[in-house]
């Protein structure tokens, strides 16, 4: 890790919101140390009820970011030279690293180092957390309901356990359709707004167009947008240690038969959208692809360098007769507030700036803003960048709060078990559908392995 020093003779101007939501957070936290440490409803180990602040002081705040986040805190601290920080960069647990736990073991053993805040790339971490009494409740008096109110539909969710808040969300990775405008208007086609229609436009293309393609399943993170959108019980969460796994549902299998019916007719890549092979041969032939919303700036903007004012972004598709829209997510990291802080006043505002702050969330986060409010300032932004080929706001928006609630964020890596059990088969010429059963056992060996009772 490195450490990063105090910003000196930094600007002490900030937005109005920002003053805001700091006063509003440090006179929520004078009355919040009473209500924490008069306990509460207790739920699993290491909750509420045995959160007891340490002696609380004036002193520095530890700050842990990843490299992308660095330009939050030392923003903070530039806004606010009276704070004292110590900036410490880390991999953010970066592919599951799960180099946060590891330190925190540590510190619960010597009795010191925790950061005061600290973000995680990582969606799960309330999973050991929670247990090991490092994630304090942040909805017992440190940050006003008024406040996590403003948070997308769901969002929290894996940072909230029996009830109780452990962290907030930094950004989402909500699922849409992108597609190339350009191309669907010079062959006529319409966007499709069901997967029925979307499998039919795939086989179309196959003959018309053979080379473009309307999909990839080759990620990783395959499962996340395609079988999480579908409703699919692959991964549902049902308490702290709990989980039921039904990879074949007609849920799960109609996805997985629609993915096979295009693979077979070959548009729908077998390759990641980040592999060599992709951008030989699919890069340059997207017609559609399903995928989050950081899909636009990352990958066709970033990775792929498609011209601007070919891409646009339409609702994900459902199937017919669903009225109730369902998206997956792909991604999105977490703050978390240490339960050891000596310092919970200045922790907490910084926290809570962090994640709600139009000058870092809606003008400087590279992802989609999981506080709503910082969402639309950030959408502002992309379409005055005059990037894409229509207004991406609408469907970013109602996107962020469709993201399915029935596939949760376990210990295990869903990613690592899809990339193990499936990917290779696929690619190897097996169907989905025939690897369904086979998925879920490796999803239940993976969850008891991790302490989870498994239902199925």
């Amino acid at each position: 890790m490195t450490r990063t020093s105090p910003a000196a003779g930094a600007n002490r101007e900030h937005s109005g919101r920002a003053r805001a939501t700091l006063a509003t957070a440090m006179v929520a936290l004078t009355l919040g140390a009473a209500t924490a440490c008069g306990g509460g409803s207790g739920g699993t180990a290491g909750g509420t009820a045995s959160f007891k602040p340490a002696a609380q002081g004036d002193g520095p705040i530890t700050v842990w970011v990843d490299a992308t986040r660095l330009a939050a805190a030392k923003l903070y601290q530039q806004q606010n030279p009276q704070v004292k920080m110590k900036i410490v960069t880390y991999d953010g647990d970066a592919n599951g690293s799960n180099y946060l736990q590891t330190k925190v073991s540590l510190f619960n053993r010597t009795g010191s180092g925790w950061p005061d805040v600290v973000f995680s790339s990582q969606n799960n971490e309330t999973t050991w957390a929670v247990q090991s009494k490092f994630a304090a409740p942040l909805n017992k008096g440190l940050i006003p309901q008024s406040t996590l109110d403003g948070w997308a539909t769901g969002a929290n969710a894996p940072c909230t356990v029996d009830g109780t808040v452990y962290c907030l969300r930094n950004d989402l990775s909500q699922t849409v359709l992108w597609y190339n405008a350009a191309l669907m208007k010079q062959w006529g086609y319409q966007v499709p707004a069901t997967w029925e229609q979307f499998q039919a436009l795939g086989q179309k293309v196959a003959t018309e167009h053979p080379g473009y393609i309307v999909g990839s399943a080759g990620d990783t993170f395959a499962p996340e947008i395609y079988m999480w959108a579908a409703k699919c019980g692959a991964n549902q969460i049902t308490g702290p240690k709990a989980v039921t796994v039904n990879t074949t549902s007609a849920q799960c299998t109609r996805m997985a038969s629609l993915l096979d019916t295009l693979v077979k007719a070959k548009t729908m890549s077998t390759s990641s959208v980040f592999s060599t092979d992709f951008a030989k041969n699919d890069a340059s032939k997207v017609l559609m692809l399903p995928g989050p919303s950081w899909f636009g700036g990352a990958l066709f903007e970033g990775t792929f360098k498609t011209p601007k004012g070919r891409i646009a972004v339409a609702p994900m598709p459902q199937w017919a007769g669903d009225s109730s829209p369902s998206v997956g997510n792909v991604g999105g990291g977490t703050w978390l507030l240490s339960a050891h802080s000596k310092n919970l006043k200045a922790a907490t505002a910084f926290l809570t700036w962090a994640t709600t702050s139009d000058d870092y969330q809606g003008k400087l986060a590279p992802g989609y803003p999981a506080y709503s409010a910082a969402a639309k300032a950030w959408l502002t932004a992309q379409s005055t960048s005059g990037y894409y080929a229509n207004d991406i706001s609408p469907t970013l928006q109602a996107a962020a709060n469709q993201v399915w609630p029935g596939w949760g964020y376990g210990q295990y890596s869903q990613e690592s078990i899809w990339a193990a059990t499936v990917t290779p088969r696929m690619t190897a010429g097996k169907s989905i559908v025939s690897l369904l059963p086979a998925w879920q056992t490796s999803i239940a060996n993976y969850a008891k392995s991790d302490g989870y009772k498994v239902s199925q």
